[in-house]
C-alpha cells in the first residue's frame, strides 16, 4: 500500500520525496498493441508517471451499455505502465474536455430537453452518480493504496473556466470517497483568481495549467492556496488543430527552457501531451468562438514529445536533456525510424450512391434533432415536400448542427456550415409549380468541449425555413450513424454532389503502419477493415489519416471511404509519412 501526501514544498511517496515527472497519454486514442511501446517510451525520457482522462461517452456510450473492452480497457493500460515502471494520474471527469467530443459527456444525456450538463441538475447527477457506481470498481484495485499505480484522481477538469457550483464539486468529490478512493484527489484549473475561486475545493489540492511564465503562474497558485504542493497539471507546450487553421508547432527549445523553469521551481509536472494520438472515428471535439464552429481535426498529434505514429521528435530529446538534471535517466530509446509499408497507389471502385444505404425513415410534423432520434455521430438525412410555385427565397436552418448538404429534387444546390469553411453564400432557390423534394443531410462535425455551449444539440434542433415560412407538417429523418464500415453494394449511378462510397482493396505481407493521404477527395471519413479512423478535409491542415499497423492484417485488407461531394479521383495514395501541415 502506498501513500502520496504533499506540503508547500511539494510531495512525499510513502515518506520519500517525490516529484512527479508526469506525461499525458490518452489510452482511448491508442490502438492496444501500441500501449507498451507509447509507454516505454514514456519512461525512456525520464517519466515517472504517465496520466490519463476517462471518457464516458465511449464506456457508455448508450445509456446503460458500458464497455471496458479492447482499447477502452482502463485496467490493462493502467497495469501496462506499472510494467513500464511508471506510476498513474486518473482523471475521471465527469467532463474532461480533451478536444475530445463533447468533453466526454455522452451525446445520450442531451435526449432530455431540460438537461443541464455540469452543474447539480438532478437529472446530471443521477446520470454521473450511476456512471461513477460503474466506474469505480473499475479504478479501486489500481489505486496505490490497493497496490496498484495509480497515485491520485482528479475532480472535474478546469471546472473554475466553466461554472461556480461548489455543491456539484462537493458532490463529485464526495462520491469518489463514498465509493471508496481513500487517495489524493485534485484539480486543475487556469491560473487565474477567478477560475481558481470557481474550480476549487477546501481540502482538495488544486493544480494549474499552462504553457509558459511558470513563476507568476505559480505565484497565484500559492496566493489562492499557500499550503499546496506547485503542479503544473497540465504544460501546454504544444497545440491542438482545427480544420482550416494553420498547423501548430512550438520549437523545441523554447518548449525546453520553459519546463525548466517548472522544475526549477522545485514543481511537479504534466506534460500534454507527451503522446497525443489520434481522434478516431466521429469523436473529435470543437470549439465555438463568436457563434463559429471551430472543429478539431483527426490528428492529436499535438505537436508532442511523441509524435502521433510514434516517433521521438525533437522535443522529445531537448525534455529527455533537461529532465536529466532532476531525476536519473533510464537507456535512451534508439534511434531508428519506424517500419512503414510502402507507399503504394490504391485504386478506387466504381462508386456506391450513400442513398443505397437510407433505411426506413423516422416521420415527424417538424425536425427532430440526432439527440431525439437516439443518435450519437455522423449524418442524418432531413427530407421534406415543398409547394410550389414560389419565387426565390433563401432556405434558413435554426439549430443547425453543423453542416447540411442541400438538395433539391436530387440536384445540390448548396451547402449551410456553421464552421464558414466551405465556401458558399446564402443557399436561395425557385420552387417551380409542382413543387419540389427538399433534402438536407447533416454532418455532425463535433460537439463543443469547452465553454458554455456544451449541450447544443445536433442534426436540426430548431426549424427550417425558406423566407420567413416554416415548413412543417411533413418531415421524414434518415439516420445515418455509420460508425462502422457499410456493407458492400451495387454500384450505380449517383448524382453530381451526391455522397458515395467507394472502396480499394489491397494485400499486406506483413503489417505495418502507414497514411491515407486524402489531399483532393474533398470531404468525408475513412474506415480500415470496418474500423473508422476519422475525418479528412481537404482544407486542412491534416491532408494524412494515419493508419496504425495494427489495424491491418497480413492478406487481404479492405479501405472504404465516404466522399460526401461525390466522386473525386480514381485512386488513393498511402504514404510512409504524416503530412499534418498543408503548407508543408
Amino acid at each position: 500500500m502506498s501513500s502520496l501526501t504533499y506540503d508547500q514544498h511539494g510531495f512525499a511517496l510513502d515518506g520519500e520525496p517525490f516529484r512527479i515527472l508526469s506525461g499525458a497519454m490518452h489510452y482511448f486514442r491508442v490502438v492496444p498493441e501500441q500501449w507498451d511501446h507509447r509507454l516505454s517510451l514514456l519512461r525512456a525520457m525520464g517519466l515517472n508517471t504517465v496520466e490519463t482522462y476517462v471518457p464516458w461517452n465511449l464506456h457508455e456510450p448508450r445509456h446503460g451499455a458500458y464497455d471496458f473492452g479492447g482499447r477502452l480497457d482502463l485496467r490493462r493500460f493502467l497495469r501496462a505502465a506499472e510494467r513500464h515502471g511508471l506510476k498513474a494520474l486518473v482523471r475521471p471527469g465527469p467532463y474532461i474536455c480533451a478536444e475530445w467530443e463533447a468533453g466526454g459527456l455522452p451525446a445520450w444525456l442531451l435526449a432530455d430537453p431540460g438537461m443541464r450538463l455540469r452543474c447539480s441538475h438532478p437529472g446530471y447527477l443521477a446520470a454521473v452518480d450511476r456512471w461513477f457506481d460503474r466506474l469505480l470498481p473499475e479504478l479501486l484495485p489500481m489505486l496505490a493504496e490497493n497496490g496498484g499505480p495509480v497515485l491520485a484522481l482528479q475532480v472535474e477538469n478546469e471546472y473554475g473556466s466553466y461554472g461556480t457550483d461548489a455543491a456539484y464539486l462537493r458532490h463529485l468529490a464526495d462520491g469518489l470517497r463514498r465509493r471508496g478512493a481513500g487517495c489524493l484527489l485534485f484539480t486543475s484549473d487556469g491560473p487565474d483568481r477567478a477560475q481558481l475561486q470557481g474550480g476549487t475545493l477546501p481540502g482538495i489540492l488544486p493544480t494549474v495549467n499552462f504553457g509558459d511564465r511558470a513563476a507568476g503562474h505559480f505565484e497565484v497558485l500559492r496566493a489562492h492556496d499557500p499550503a499546496a504542493a506547485p503542479v503544473c497539471m497540465e504544460y501546454w507546450y504544444g497545440w491542438f488543430d482545427q480544420w482550416g487553421e494553420p498547423h501548430h508547432t512550438r520549437d523545441a527549445a523554447d518548449a525546453a527552457r520553459a519546463l525548466e523553469e517548472i522544475l526549477a521551481a522545485g514543481a511537479s509536472v504534466n506534460l500534454y501531451m507527451a503522446h497525443g494520438g489520434t481522434n478516431f472515428g466521429w469523436l473529435n471535439g470543437a470549439n465555438l468562438t463568436d457563434g463559429r464552429l471551430e472543429p478539431t481535426v483527426t490528428s492529436y498529434d499535438y505537436d508532442a514529445a511523441i509524435s502521433e505514429d510514434g516517433r521521438p521528435t525533437a522535443k522529445y530529446w531537448a525534455f529527455r536533456e533537461v529532465l536529466g538534471k532532476y531525476t536519473e535517466l533510464p537507456e535512451p530509446p534508439p534511434r531508428e525510424e519506424p517500419r512503414r509499408l510502402a507507399p503504394r497507389t490504391l485504386r478506387l471502385s466504381e462508386p456506391v450512391p450513400l442513398a443505397a444505404l437510407y433505411g426506413e425513415p423516422v416521420r415527424s410534423p417538424y425536425p427532430l434533432a440526432m439527440e431525439q432520434l437516439g443518435q450519437a455521430y455522423g449524418l442524418v438525412l432531413y427530407r421534406t415536400e415543398v409547394s410550389g410555385p414560389r419565387e426565390a427565397a433563401e432556405l434558413r436552418v435554426d439549430g443547425l448542427g453543423d453542416r447540411a448538404q442541400v438538395f433539391l429534387d436530387g440536384r445540390p444546390v448548396g451547402v449551410l456550415d456553421r464552421t464558414g469553411r466551405s465556401g458558399d453564400g446564402p443557399v436561395e432557390f425557385a420552387v417551380p409549380a409542382g413543387g419540389a423534394r427538399l433534402e438536407l443531410l447533416v454532418e455532425n462535425l463535433g460537439r463543443v468541449n469547452y465553454g458554455p455551449a456544451l449541450a447544443e444539440r445536433k442534426g436540426i434542433s430548431g426549424g427550417v425555413r425558406l423566407g420567413q415560412q416554416l415548413l412543417l407538417g411533413g418531415w421524414e429523418m434518415v439516420s445515418l450513424p455509420l460508425e462502422e464500415a457499410p456493407e458492400p453494394a451495387e454500384p450505380a449511378a449517383a448524382g453530381d454532389g451526391h455522397p458515395v462510397l467507394r472502396r480499394a482493396e489491397f494485400e499486406v505481407a506483413e503489417p505495418a503502419d502507414t497514411f491515407v493521404h486524402t489531399a483532393g477527395h474533398g470531404k468525408g471519413v475513412c474506415w480500415i477493415n470496418g474500423f473508422l479512423l476519422g475525418r479528412y478535409w481537404d482544407i486542412g491542415p491534416q491532408q494524412t489519416l494515419y493508419l496504425p499497423g495494427p489495424l491491418l492484417r497480413a492478406g487481404r485488407n479492405e479501405l472504404v471511404i465516404l466522399e460526401l461531394h461525390g466522386p473525386a479521383g480514381e485512386s488513393v495514395e498511402l504514404l510512409d509519412h504524416p503530412v499534418l501541415d498543408r503548407q508543408a
